[in-house]
C-alpha cells in the first residue's frame, strides 16, 4: 500500500507543515547555524563563511518550526543555473523529510531566478545524501578528485551532481 506523507513516518504532518517557515539566513541567525554545522560535520563551515554567503549572490535560507532551526541552505547564482553549496538538517531532525522540503524550497527558488540547472558536490563516502540526492532525481556527472578536507593531510574526492530543472 502506499502511504500519503501524513502516514510516512519520514514526513513531517500537515499539522507540524503548517508551524514550518523558512525566512533568509541574517547574521543574527548564524550563532543557531554554527551550532548545528559544528554537531552535523567534522570539517563544518565557520562563521566567516556564513556571514560572507550574506549576500546578493547567494540564496541563503533557514528552515525554523516554532523557533529551533531545522536547517538552512546556501546556493549561490549563476547563469542560467543554482550551485548548492550546502544544505544541512540538525541531526537531531533527520529523516524526518526537512531535507527534501529545503530541495523543494531551494527548486523552485531556483526556477523562479531563472535557473535551468542545479548543481552540488557531496562527499564521496557521504552515502546518505547521494542517496537522497539520487532518489531526488539528481545525475552523478563527475568526480572531482581531492575536493574536501579528510584529516590531516588527507582529502575526500567529491561527486559531482545535477538536476535539470
Amino acid at each position: 500500500m502506499k502511504s500519503t506523507p501524513a502516514q510516512d513516518s519520514t514526513q513531517p504532518s500537515e499539522a507540524t507543515r503548517n508551524r514550518v517557515t523558512l525566512a533568509p539566513m541574517t547574521q543574527d541567525n548564524l550563532d543557531a547555524v554554527i551550532a548545528v554545522e559544528q554537531t552535523a560535520y567534522s570539517h563544518p563551515w565557520t562563521w566567516g563563511n556564513f556571514r560572507d554567503s550574506l549576500n546578493p549572490l547567494f540564496e541563503a535560507q533557514c528552515l525554523w518550526l516554532d523557533g529551533e532551526l531545522l536547517g538552512y541552505f546556501l546556493a549561490m547564482h549563476g547563469v542560467e543555473e543554482m550551485h548548492l553549496l550546502n544544505i544541512t538538517v540538525a541531526p537531531t531532525r533527520q529523516g524526518q523529510g526537512w531535507g527534501h522540503m529545503m530541495l523543494d524550497a531551494l527548486s523552485l527558488i531556483s526556477r523562479h531566478a531563472g535557473a535551468q540547472w542545479l548543481w552540488l558536490e557531496v562527499r564521496q563516502s557521504n552515502l546518505r545524501a547521494l542517496q537522497v540526492y539520487a532518489r531526488y532525481g539528481f545525475k552523478q556527472v563527475s568526480i572531482r578528485k581531492d575536493y574536501y578536507p579528510a584529516g590531516r593531510l588527507q582529502r575526500e574526492h567529491a561527486v559531482v551532481m545535477s538536476l535539470k530543472l
